[in-house]
């Protein structure tokens, strides 16, 4: 004997959700959520560049779209060394680039492939040196650089920033390359590839999600860094852009207009510079964050 089910209980039977789907409440909430969040991550960037692009004397109000003009971005590099202040950065955070993707990789590959007297302690020393803040650094590596002749020189502040990328960098590839398997270096030895060779030839291609990250994190470090930089050098012709911005600021107040302008142009590098590494970053990261 069968029951039958009558229209009125399948109408007022509960709807079971499919697993991982909401409710249109749960989904009204999380879509407002993401907007919100998305509307303060953009609006400090989209002020920022409206104000570049009003007059100096509605810098500080709230009429964005009164009156637009370029003249902020023409007065900054006509009327301040700001090109220079650019290509000091320039070279600075490329020098800062090359040699850390070049010392991190190869670090990174003898911890990971060698034993050698004093591994240990090196890791230990790579991992210790991110513990402390640049308020404790800031006068030992001054007077370390006074002592060496590299205050107010571009090689100076290369160094500096390559203690703070290479020891993060190095731990980072480490893990990275303990994730491809030793095989290939046997392989290598095989067809009569020195270990060098192995490494050039063999494991570096395979570790462009690596070096894509590192070469990321050490042009960040250098370009957006700002105390080294203000401590370190001086003169407006020996300036990177980090301290030519504050000759913006006074004790008077603040020229807002070159100073948005100079800020966006500053974006641009660094946005460049994470389109291109983009599609490597999030591989490159949970790789060698799988057995640092």
């Amino acid at each position: 004997m069968t029951t039958a089910t009558t229209p009125a209980a399948r109408h007022s039977a509960p709807k079971v959700r499919k697993r991982g789907e909401r409710s249109p409440l749960a989904s009204t909430a999380l879509h407002l959520t993401l907007i919100v969040a998305s509307v303060i991550a953009v609006f400090p960037v989209l002020w920022v560049l409206l104000t570049s692009l009003k007059p100096a004397e509605l810098a500080s109000t709230t009429d964005f779209f009164k009156e637009t003009t370029f003249e902020n971005y023409t007065n900054l590099i006509k009327d301040t060394k700001f090109l220079t202040w650019f290509g000091n950065s320039l070279i600075v955070a490329g020098l800062t680039t090359l040699i850390g993707v070049i010392v991190s990789a190869s670090t990174g590959y003898a911890v990971s492939r060698f034993r050698f007297p004093g591994k240990r302690g090196l890791m230990w020393t790579l991992l210790i040196t991110q513990m402390f803040p640049v308020a404790v650094l800031i006068v030992p590596i001054y007077n370390i650089m006074a002592g060496m002749g590299l205050l107010n020189k571009p090689a100076g502040l290369v160094i500096t920033y390559l203690t703070i990328s290479v020891p993060f960098c190095a731990w980072m590839m480490k893990g990275f390359f303990d994730t491809i398997p030793r095989e290939i270096d046997e392989s290598g030895q095989v067809d009569g590839l020195t270990p060098f060779g192995t490494f050039w030839r063999l494991i570096l291609p395979l570790a462009k999600p690596g070096l894509a990250v590192t070469a990321f994190y050490s042009f960040i470090t250098a370009w957006g860094e700002v105390a080294y930089a203000s401590a370190f050098m001086v003169g407006e012709d020996n300036l990177t852009l980090a301290g030519g911005l504050q000759l913006f600021v006074n004790q008077y107040g603040a020229q807002w207009g070159p100073m948005t302008a100079a800020s966006v142009l500053i974006a641009i590098p660094a946005a460049l510079v994470f389109l291109f590494a983009q599609k490597h970053l999030v591989t490159g990261m949970s790789a060698g964050a799988v057995k640092g």
